[in-house]
């Protein structure tokens, strides 16, 4: 255990944490809804800092972050535990591990060796991914500084319920990108399904926006659930009131965990919701889960050629000078160099 950070005592003397939005009140001997922040002797502590249950190397394209150094590979961390309880968890043997066992599992990987093992793996970036890495943040906290100092980038997976005023204090300069999940536009999905609250996943969205992180969103398209063209729209309209070159990530769903109420996510399914993302005025709309489908490839929005084309999570073809459209000249927003 290590002692955590973003919390307060209570006049009681309860913690609060403050970390995410649930601000959990944890007595002496309790964990907060994650599972992983523990009240011990008064103080609060994280039973996750340095120990993964998850590492290795990825493209980054796999995020997926299209729009972050394409092509190259980032090394990819995560401890178990969640602050959300989403009923379609696509990685619900780690992220829900603690909550359903009671134990905490992983090996020990301490900052200096992770940055070490994304050096000799030739990474250009760490990735704070496949769990939820609000809930071990001072671990990938801690690895970020790290990492600056040897000059790889951080990027961030998440569902966006964290603390707006955490993202504010903590991430400029040193959070270079972030792919956030906005699952649906209505409040009763995310109270129904995932235990959370739809408003403070916008504000922490504005956040990371207004603080200069590179972000990226990505909606998994659940049938029945949030495929309505009119959320759709929403969600295209919420994206672009922040900047029509944010990338929106469309993923189809395919059946996990909890959720059997729908199977996989027809393919028209997807390309009509990319189709509204396009016509609400966002210049990046991806297809995600779509092996092979031209809603993969970056398309410049000066002169509308193929610049990045996309196999899966892998590059066939680029045409780009740096951050510019090799064939217009027009600037391609994102982190290309």
């Amino acid at each position: 255990m290590k002692e955590a950070r973003f919390w307060t005592v209570r006049d009681d003397g309860a913690l609060q944490c403050r970390l995410c939005p649930h601000a959990c009140v944890i007595r002496e001997g309790q964990t907060g809804l994650c599972g992983v922040r523990r009240n011990t002797g008064g103080k609060l502590m994280s039973l996750v800092w340095g120990r993964a249950v998850a590492a290795g190397v990825d493209p980054i394209e796999k995020k997926p972050l299209f729009h972050v150094r394409p092509g190259t590979l980032a090394f990819s961390i995560a401890t178990v535990g969640c602050n959300l309880r989403c009923a379609f968890c696509q990685n619900s043997d780690i992220s829900q591990y603690p909550i359903e066992t009671g134990r905490i599992a992983g090996d020990d990987l301490p900052p200096e060796e992770v940055v070490a093992q994304a050096i000799a793996s030739r990474c250009a970036s760490i990735s704070y991914t496949y769990t939820e890495p609000t809930i071990f943040l001072e671990y990938a906290l801690d690895t970020a500084r790290l990492a600056r100092e040897e000059g790889l980038l951080n990027t961030l997976v998440t569902n966006g319920f964290t603390s707006a005023s955490v993202i504010r204090e903590e991430f400029p300069g040193l959070i270079d990108a972030a792919n956030i999940d906005l699952k649906a536009f209505r409040e009763d999905f995310y109270h129904r399904l995932c235990h959370a609250r739809l408003k403070e996943v916008l504000d922490a969205i504005r956040a990371y926006h207004a603080c200069g992180v590179w972000i990226e969103i990505t909606t998994l398209i659940i049938p029945g659930e949030n495929d309505g063209d009119e959320e759709l729209r929403e969600i295209a309209a919420f994206i672009h009131s922040l900047s029509p070159d944010i990338p929106w990530h469309l993923s189809r769903y395919y059946p996990r965990y909890r959720y059997d109420k729908a199977g996989p996510t027809p393919l028209t399914t997807i390309e009509h919701a990319r189709d509204i993302g396009l016509s609400q005025g966002l210049n990046f709309v991806y297809t995600g889960n779509v092996t092979g489908h031209e809603g993969e490839n970056t398309f410049c929005p000066g002169c509308g050629k193929a610049i990045i084309s996309r196999t899966g999570y892998r590059i066939t073809k680029k045409s780009m000078q740096k951050n510019r459209c090799a064939h217009c000249g027009h600037t391609i927003a994102g982190r290309f160099e």
